[in-house]
């Protein structure tokens, strides 16, 4: 048995190492991709009104660069000097840790720290331990949900603190995805029409409070992208009061982490901050224990 559980926590910090290896690269081409594509669009709107030689040539080197960028067919390469990386260069963690954070070929600072290649393989080890079901029938496929839905929020934490942005392309196939465990939880897990009203209370509460508060400040309160996010996290938690305490949680974290800057001067009261790494945070802590939060929360209601 202590075997075995050894197995499964190795093959899990191999794979949360692959995954934080493959996040890192994935918000960096997306981040490039969406900077080339701005371009691209400036420059064709350009060339209908007057077409040059010089937008012609520049577009041709935006069109490689996407081809370069693309996660399918492009090959790795460092995102200073975009030289192709070797194997020995792409070994999650070691890589980083045997060239000293810089890149062999042009010496700079690697942008992408390591701390998602140890961190990612952390989280899948607390998951195996602190999972609130089974492992077996439909908590076994819960938990395999959870890993790649887990891999998905790290690629949105990291999105979002770099660029303060939720980019549809990875929200929405989250949302998918978590749409396709509701449904095989109701259709083919037995969970029913209670699976499936866990998932609409959990959206209303998490992403209808932050709706609300889109549409009465217009905006500048919160970004749409939280509100899209919430409809993934509500289905995560489920339920209304775990949907409640995701924006409730979430709202703490963000008061611990802002006042300490803003008492020390290096953040003003005014400032935006990305609030979508706290709600995935707080999103990690009620998944793996939520019900102990549920029924701590109930006995003070009941009391």
């Amino acid at each position: 048995m202590i075997e075995l559980m050894i197995i499964y926590v190795v093959g899990l910090v191999l794979l949360g190492m692959v995954l934080g290896s493959f996040v890192n690269a994935l918000v960096w081409r997306f981040h490039e991709q969406d900077e080339v594509n701005d371009e691209l669009f400036d420059l064709r709107e350009r060339q209908q009104a007057k077409r040059t030689a010089a937008r012609d040539k520049r577009m041709k080197q935006l069109e490689d660069r996407l081809a370069a960028l693309s996660m399918s067919k492009g090959r790795s390469m460092c995102s200073n000097c975009s030289h192709p990386l070797a194997p020995k260069d792409l070994m999650p963690l070691l890589s980083w840790l045997w060239l000293g954070g810089k890149c062999r070929y042009c010496k700079q600072p690697i942008p992408d720290t390591p701390w998602l290649e140890a961190g990612l393989p952390l989280v899948f080890v607390v998951s195996y331990f602190a999972w609130p079901m089974e492992l077996q029938g439909y908590g076994l496929l819960a938990f395999c949900f959870w890993l790649v839905s887990a891999t998905a929020l790290a690629a949105l934490l990291v999105y979002d603190l770099r660029w303060f942005l939720l980019p549809d392309r990875i929200v929405w196939p989250l949302v998918g995805l978590m749409t396709v465990q509701v449904l095989l939880h109701a259709i083919v897990f037995d969970g029913g029409t209670a699976a499936i009203g866990n998932a609409f209370w959990g959206i209303a509460t998490a992403s209808g409070f932050f709706w609300f508060l889109y549409l009465i400040s217009r905006g500048r309160w919160i970004g749409f992208g939280d509100v899209k996010l919430g409809i993934a996290l509500g289905m995560m938690v489920g339920g209304p009061l775990l949907g409640m305490m995701v924006v409730f949680l979430a709202s703490l974290l963000g008061s611990l982490a802002s006042l300490p800057l803003l008492f020390r001067k290096k953040l003003k009261a005014d400032s935006a901050i990305p609030f979508g790494p706290f709600l995935i945070v707080a999103t990690f802590i009620l998944v793996l224990f939520g019900q102990d939060v549920s029924e701590l929360l109930k006995s003070y209601l009941i009391l």
